[in-house]
């Protein structure tokens, strides 16, 4: 996959970008102003929903960062039901107003890669993680550490997508897919790390840090 240079708006968008702008165009040219103001406020809503800025990575290598933007709803130890292991799974949920753009939390090399087709409950739930649509990485860390990175499809998410495919290596940051309109990530990690953050915390895709290898 080619490291392509940041667009701002993410590409993924630009088809719904076209779309509804296109829309509200037309809407303001053949209907009533305030038919049209409806299909504004949509054109602009979907313009901040791929919006894509650059990140900074920090400098710290023993640090593990935030694969997307959104709220941390949970801190646990639990079996990772792709590598079966005990792991420290941490998750980010996505609102409809974050960043979906999402970025490696390590350094390594994916190792495999699954797809699941699921259902669409709230990607807020527990049980998101293993009844919905998901895509998950395995990503072998250059220190040698497992890590499993999961794309969740949420209540009204319709399409995951991963950029990576098996072999690949990522950096630290490096953005390999999108979910479009509501989602989360879980981060599966091995026990013997350090948590950075609680449930609750608001978190950056790459800026903060999840957790740190010991």
């Amino acid at each position: 996959m080619a490291h392509y240079p940041h667009p701002i708006i993410a590409r993924e968008g630009w088809l719904h970008i076209i779309i509804a702008f296109s829309a509200a165009i037309a809407a303001t040219v053949l209907l009533d102003w305030q038919w049209a103001i409806a299909f504004w406020i949509i054109a602009v809503f979907v313009l901040q929903f791929f919006r894509d800025p650059p990140r900074e990575v920090p400098s710290n290598s023993k640090a593990i960062l935030a694969p997307a933007d959104g709220r941390i709803v949970a801190v646990e130890k639990i079996q990772d039901p792709f590598l079966d292991r005990e792991a420290i799974k941490i998750s980010v949920f996505m609102n409809v107003f974050n960043v979906h753009s999402n970025r490696s939390p390590v350094d390594g090399e994916v190792r495999d890669k699954w797809y699941f087709p699921g259902k669409f409950i709230n990607a807020d739930l527990p049980k998101a993680s293993l009844e919905n649509e998901r895509n998950a990485l395995w990503i072998k860390a250059d220190n040698g550490a497992d890590v499993t990175c999961v794309q969740v499809a949420g209540l009204i998410a319709k399409r995951i997508i991963c950029h990576v495919a098996t072999g690949e290596h990522l950096n630290r940051g490096q953005r390999f897919g999108f979910i479009r309109f509501g989602s989360r990530v879980d981060v599966y990690l091995p026990l013997d790390i350090k948590v950075n953050v609680n449930i609750g915390d608001k978190v950056s895709a790459t800026g903060t840090v999840l957790a740190e290898f010991r």
